[in-house]
């Protein structure tokens, strides 16, 4: 639903653009219409309907070569109110007219999102213990438990939720041990590759303490007393802050009676217990979410509200920022090098980012997100795409020679059997990764 209402405002932008300048529109679609459309009605001069064909949509322009191929028109000549009869710069504006209106809905979404949610973040500076590294890939690379993480690529991180996405990048990470020893760790160029092919992306997690959320029923303390949502705090008198420390000390202590403190319900408790030769306890750890290691004492997140005013400035930069980083995401794929171009995806990989229980905060990010990726991906310089019709008419302008027609078609068939590729391409590895993996 979400990538359709985006396609209909796409398309509008190109037909308000073209209707203000006197230029014929002869269709409006969602979808592709190809031999038959499965609604139409006809208001005006122009014919609106959905095609049967699930691929985006467009709007049939006069005196333009798109999609539909109308080469007989082509053939006739030039009328005033057709595209190629109008000056080049206003053919720039109706050929920008759907991403522009992809991009400032993407800013009127994020200020709407700044000013009825605001921002609840946890600032990576506020993980005073470092971070806890959950995955081999992470550990190979040279990280530990209690790292904290300064910069990537000497770009301070100021959110943990950050260092991921800055992570895929390639580089330097700086970070700062435990023992307050600064090491530099060389993340490789085709990082994201690998990535790519883990079930589990997430490298880092925020630490958290050791919850017990079930005794298992093999488990040699099956009798000793714990219960779910027992909090575990010192090990033989050691204080034990977080999961990760309980995992290395209960190593050194396989096949040992052990002293377990534990925190219930805001009380202190102290149970006998056995450690396993393979060092664990038997239990089942739980977890819990930010908000909750708030209350504990855990962390503090930083919490902004916004008015009116001071959403559209928000909203406004979050939107360009997402611009940014997804215009450094092209370059990583269409750079073989990285191995990125295996995590391109199709409707299934769209779908894929929305959750399955409905949230309007997540409906709305994920709109924005999509309205930006459509405007970038339009504006990629194929003859097919805007950006390619709009390379051709800045070229036209400072050149001042026009390509011709044929050139034209040819470049747009061009265009057309490269996007058909781009799109087998990215719904096949969809289809790769659902049976494969």
């Amino acid at each position: 639903m979400s990538l359709s209402i985006l396609v209909i405002l796409h398309e509008a932008g190109h037909y308000a653009a073209a209707k203000y300048f006197g230029t014929r529109v002869e269709k409006f679609y969602l979808f592709f219409d190809w031999k038959f459309s499965l609604f139409k009605f006809r208001k005006g001069e122009t014919e609106y309907g959905i095609g049967w064909i699930p691929l985006g949509g467009y709007v049939k322009i006069s005196g333009m070569i798109d999609e539909s191929m109308d080469t007989d028109q082509m053939a006739n000549e030039p009328q005033p109110w057709e595209f190629r009869s109008k000056p080049a710069w206003q053919r720039l504006i109706i050929l920008l007219g759907g991403v522009t209106v992809n991009f400032l809905l993407a800013m009127v979404i994020y200020i709407g999102i700044m000013f009825v949610w605001g921002e609840k973040y946890l600032p990576n500076e506020n993980l005073k213990d470092g971070v806890w590294v959950v995955d081999s890939l992470a550990t190979n690379m040279g990280f530990q438990n209690g790292d904290k993480i300064v910069s990537i690529n000497d770009n301070k991180i100021e959110r943990f939720s950050g260092i991921m996405p800055e992570m895929i990048y390639g580089g330097v990470v700086q970070v700062i041990r435990e023992n307050g020893e600064k090491r530099n760790i060389e993340v490789p160029n085709n990082f994201i590759e690998t990535l790519i092919d883990k079930e589990n992306r997430q490298l880092f997690m925020y630490r958290m303490p050791f919850i017990v959320s079930k005794v298992v029923e093999e488990s040699q303390n099956i009798d000793i007393g714990l219960l779910p949502k027992d909090i575990i705090v010192s090990l033989n008198g050691d204080e034990v802050k977080y999961f990760d420390e309980f995992s290395a000390m209960a190593k050194e202590l396989a096949g040992e009676e052990v002293e377990l403190g534990i925190r219930r319900n805001g009380n202190s408790k102290t149970l006998t217990a056995n450690i396993s030769e393979d060092g664990k306890l038997g239990v089942l750890s739980g977890s819990l979410n930010l908000i909750e290691l708030e209350k504990l004492g855990y962390y503090q997140l930083e919490v902004h509200e916004y008015g009116l005013l001071e959403s559209i400035p928000k909203g406004i930069n979050k939107a360009l920022k997402q611009m940014s980083d997804y215009f450094r995401q092209l370059k990583l794929i269409f750079n073989p090098s990285t191995g990125a171009y295996k995590g391109v995806g199709g409707f299934a990989s769209i779908g894929n980012l929305f959750p399955p229980v409905w949230d309007w905060q997540i409906f709305w990010s994920m709109t924005a997100f999509l309205s930006i990726m459509l405007g970038v991906l339009n504006l990629l310089p194929i003859p097919a795409l805007d950006g390619g019709h709009a390379m051709f008419t800045i070229y036209e302008m400072l050149t001042g020679k026009k390509p011709n027609d044929k050139f034209m078609e040819h470049a747009q068939l061009i265009g057309i059997l490269l996007l058909l590729s781009l799109f087998l391409f990215a719904n096949g590895m969809d289809a790769y990764k659902g049976f494969f993996k």
